[in-house]
């Protein structure tokens, strides 16, 4: 299919093409242009002058797995059982049919982050999934990595139980206690298969299995932490087992934001369109995300949906601009720097031929942050998810 006549931001090295074409073939980008196309087939869409741009991608999410409209029924995000379950996967508990998705796919959001929640010190695997499809298992892009949690979260839950993490120092041992006995499962499962004739390998752990891939840096530690304190204990953590780490929320990141960049840790803003709800977001402020990104830091801009309903990404994309970040970066906040946050960048989050063809197109005139803004046409893997032009 051939796109023209189209005022494309690829997000890529070619910047702003004003006039241009894109075309696709089976699920990807196959060429990008400047000008019109020497032919166009009867199936190609003239864009009239509208912004074509890639999907929009949703770093921190529990799309699907905290379904729309229930309540104990459709909420299978936190197995609070245990604070520690790094063998849990997100991508066991989403309904690819949970209205949401839809919803998603109609304001151009192409791709998400779906996450366990932030009840355990440890939650689980987090899963990349696009916005399309009825089977999770095709919608997948990777699983990208471990969620933890620092603060308030599992100390209330747990407080409620009267059972262990109470305290944000307990909180810290049992995730120190599960990546300590990981490292050591590893050790032992190395020194068997080196020598199997004298060792022996280690009783089989679900656990320590699930954070092998963590521990070799084939996954990130997604820390979810809001207050300053707990940021830098997720970096404390990070640092003395060689994580590859990224800050979920980071609500009071702008206090601490060039010791942030020194770590080279990126940061996922968000909730932003919200009210302080609880003690440790009392630092809620819209200029974070800008003063971030001013001292060097690699930051997206997420819904956490269902906090914030996932359609209102733009919208919160906008908020940072209020506060002070660039348009220009705000859309790279909800495009190809989630994607790179993510590890996702090599299939999406940018228009680039070989790429996969998510990308949503508006009317010329429309800019794609405004609220009142909807994509005319949209593309995930190809297909035509919406169309109306």
């Amino acid at each position: 299919m051939l796109i023209y006549n189209a005022r494309i931001i690829t997000m890529d090295s070619q910047g702003v093409i004003e006039n241009g074409w894109l075309e696709t073939e089976n699920n990807k980008i196959k060429a990008i242009g400047v000008g019109l196309p020497e032919t166009v087939s009867g199936d190609s869409i003239n864009a009239q002058g509208g912004t074509l741009l890639p999907g929009f991608i949703d770093a921190h999410t529990h799309l699907g797995i905290i379904e729309d409209g229930l309540d104990f029924e459709g909420d299978d995000c936190n197995e609070s059982t245990d604070p520690f379950t790094p063998q849990m996967r997100a991508i066991d508990g989403i309904n690819p049919f949970d209205r949401c998705f839809e919803e998603a796919r109609m304001r151009g959001i192409t791709a998400a982050a779906s996450s366990p929640g932030s009840a355990n010190a440890c939650g689980g695997e987090i899963c990349v999934i696009k916005t399309d499809g009825r089977r999770v298992d095709d919608m997948l892009i990777e699983n990208c990595g471990i969620k933890f949690a620092l603060g308030e979260n599992p100390k209330r839950v747990y407080n409620d139980k009267d059972e262990t993490p109470m305290t944000r120092m307990a909180t810290a041992a049992v995730i120190r206690e599960g990546l300590y006995k990981a490292r050591r499962y590893a050790h032992d499962m190395d020194s068997y298969y080196s020598d199997n004739e004298n060792c022996t390998p280690p009783e089989y752990d679900i656990k320590c299995e699930a954070l092998l891939p963590l521990l070799d840096r084939k996954q990130k530690a997604f820390f979810h932490c809001h207050r300053a304190d707990d940021i830098c204990t997720a970096m404390r953590l990070a640092k003395e087992f060689s994580l590859d780490a990224v800050i979920i929320h980071g609500t009071e990141g702008y206090k601490i934001a060039d010791i942030i960049a020194d770590a080279e840790i990126p940061v996922i803003c968000g909730p932003i369109l919200c009210d302080r709800c609880k003690p440790e977001m009392k630092g809620l402020d819209l200029k974070n995300a800008a003063e971030l990104q001013k001292n060097g830091v690699k930051i997206s801009v997420c819904t956490d949906h269902t906090v914030i309903p996932i359609q209102y990404l733009p919208l919160s994309a906008q908020a940072a601009v209020k506060g002070g970040l660039s348009y220009e970066e705000a859309l790279r906040a909800i495009t190809i720097s989630p994607a790179e946050i993510l590890g996702i960048d090599e299939e999406t989050g940018s228009l680039k031929p070989g790429k996969d063809a998510d990308l949503q197109l508006y009317k010329k005139g429309d800019e794609p942050l405004e609220l009142f803004s909807e994509p005319v046409l949209v593309m995930i893997d190809g297909r035509i998810c919406r169309k109306e032009i």
